[in-house]
């Protein structure tokens, strides 16, 4: 007889499967000794008809839940394939949300390599500060370099008042000051990522648990 739950039952039951399968093989023993001069195997200390049940119930047990695994999560996936919810950005079946989302967060087959949005943006922090930072250094000489040309052209004195051969001083900045290339706005796009990824990222999150919570699955 076929069982039906809703998709976060079979979600938490998934998980506790795993560990439970886990704790069973680890403690699982199918295999022991025994001298040929005694009734016990050596380890478990069990007749060797008792030691052949135990084993074999507890493989079967094994299996079993291995088997209610597998039956879960093919009707886990099999549903989130067919099961579609309403984001910002569309629709997306519940499978192709999670793919998504985890993508976005790094968690997906490639890792972080596959978080392009973030490497995105971290590029484009990295370049800005990095131009805004380089500058202002050179910036700095040139104005050092200006503030020297006007001493030797006032003399130490200050005696000279005519403005007319500072002319080429400010010129000389002018020329040669150093600007950033920004096309993109970088600090506002920079902004706009972060917030259109976080809220995306929120979005299916919430929206694939509603789905969870009202969607009933068979197997």
């Amino acid at each position: 007889m076929k069982e039906k739950m809703l998709v976060t039952q079979a979600l938490d039951e998934r998980d506790l499967l795993v560990k439970k399968i886990n704790s069973k093989i680890d403690k699982l023993k199918l295999v022991d000794t025994k001298k040929r001069n005694e009734e016990k195997t050596y380890g478990e200390r069990l007749e060797v008809e008792e030691f052949k049940k135990e084993a074999l119930s507890a493989y079967q047990q094994i299996t079993d839940l291995i088997d209610r695994y597998q039956r879960l999560d093919a009707a886990i996936v099999a549903s989130n394939a067919v099961t579609y919810i309403d984001t910002e950005n569309g629709a997306y079946s519940v499978a192709g949300a999670i793919a998504l989302r985890n993508r976005l967060k790094g968690d997906g087959i490639y890792m972080e390599q596959g978080s392009f949005e973030e490497s995105l943006i971290e590029q484009f922090e990295e370049q800005y500060k990095q131009a805004v930072a380089s500058a202002a250094s050179r910036n700095s000489i040139i104005e050092r370099q200006a503030e020297d040309m006007r001493m030797s052209i006032l003399g130490r004195d200050n005696k000279t008042k005519d403005d007319k051969p500072l002319e080429v001083v400010d010129a000389y900045i002018k020329e040669n000051t150093t600007e950033v290339i920004d096309p993109l706005g970088a600090e506002k796009k920079i902004q706009e990522l972060k917030e259109r990824n976080d809220a995306l990222i929120n979005e299916l999150n919430t929206k694939i648990k509603v789905s969870n919570a009202t969607t009933m699955i068979e197997f």
